[in-house]
């Protein structure tokens, strides 16, 4: 993609419930520029919508992403359990690409009180096989399992890392609250923030920092990760740094908000992030950027160099390093 754009998940509040092309439009006139379809209970839009809605995202600017149902689960006891997260992803991935969303966001498996280590292989395998089969239906979507909010499920910023050096089409979803959530309110810094995009950048390579699904939202969590989420005005999570990060780093593609107050605060990061990035080029003093009418100073400093360290892929035995595939970057 050519720049980063902002949305809300699903359709705005203030649209009609079951009219996704009328959504668009409000989409298209807060001057908001991507939205996502929310499957999360069921895959449910008839064939001929999915192919209106395709045209009218296209016809309006609006990149379109989907998240699968919640309802998935890679590492169940029961094989009939795993059977049916399998067809449920290759349901949303058929309908989301029908809709034309380029990507597709899902949370991949709980631990059961397994070895992590055994859950990534076991992720791995049927990851793999619906890399393969939608490759093989000339599917091109994006695969992104999601940065998760609570300690007992698989997601890890390392797991999805290394998962998305290994099978063909796979990438993270970063979701940013959830990391906040997963870390005990840690990852909520600039530096923090610039940590993920480098850990990101080296296990994938920068083209790949152009072609981003990021989800954010504030969020109240406790001592077992994410309890739900929260308007930005009423969490803690550190917007306006996250997006001096997103700047800094060049990060290109969709930032989904999960907010409660979906457009007021997808508006809110757009116009915070249209201020800073205003206000970047070679100025050291503190930036001002107005938002919700209140002025909020803002350190504007490059990170400081980290020490060089071996590429992630030399980490892990046998790990591929990242395919060539990984740089390519999507026009949307």
């Amino acid at each position: 993609m050519d720049k980063l754009v902002f949305g809300t998940a699903g359709f705005p509040s203030s649209a009609p419930k079951k009219d996704p092309i009328a959504a668009l439009q409000i989409i298209k006139d807060l001057g908001l520029e991507c939205m996502e379809l929310e499957f999360a209970h069921g895959v449910r839009i008839r064939d001929e919508t999915a192919q209106t809605l395709a045209r009218t995202a296209r016809r309006l600017g609006v990149t379109l992403t989907a998240h699968a149902p919640y309802y998935i689960n890679l590492n169940a006891k029961e094989q009939d359990k795993i059977d049916s997260s399998i067809n449920r992803l290759l349901q949303t991935a058929r309908l989301a690409g029908m809709c034309g969303a380029f990507s597709m966001t899902f949370h991949a498996a709980f631990y059961m009180k397994d070895d992590p280590k055994s859950v990534f292989q076991i992720v791995k395998k049927y990851l793999r096989q619906i890399s393969e089969r939608l490759g093989a239906e000339g599917n091109p979507i994006h695969l992104r399992p999601e940065l998760t909010g609570r300690k007992s499920q698989f997601g890890t910023l390392e797991e999805l890392c290394e998962l998305s050096q290994e099978i063909n089409n796979v990438y993270p979803c970063l979701d940013f609250s959830h990391n906040q959530a997963r870390s005990d309110g840690l990852g909520n810094s600039y530096k923090e923030f610039a940590g993920i995009f480098e850990r990101y950048k080296n296990a994938l390579g920068k083209g790949a920092l152009a072609d981003m699904h990021i989800h954010v939202a504030g969020v109240q969590y406790g001592a077992k990760g994410e309890i739900h989420h929260l308007s930005l005005a009423d969490s803690k999570f550190n917007y306006i740094e996250f997006l001096q990060a997103c700047i800094d780093f060049e990060v290109k593609g969709v930032v989904v908000c999960e907010s409660p107050e979906l457009e007021k605060d997808a508006l809110l990061l757009k116009n915070t992030y249209e201020s800073l990035l205003a206000a970047t080029p070679e100025k050291k003093q503190p930036l001002m950027v107005e938002t919700a009418g209140l002025a909020v100073a803002l350190k504007q400093e490059k990170p400081a160099a980290a020490p060089k360290k071996k590429p992630a892929a030399a980490a892990v035995t046998k790990k591929k390093a990242p395919s060539k595939t990984k740089e390519r970057v999507l026009n949307s």
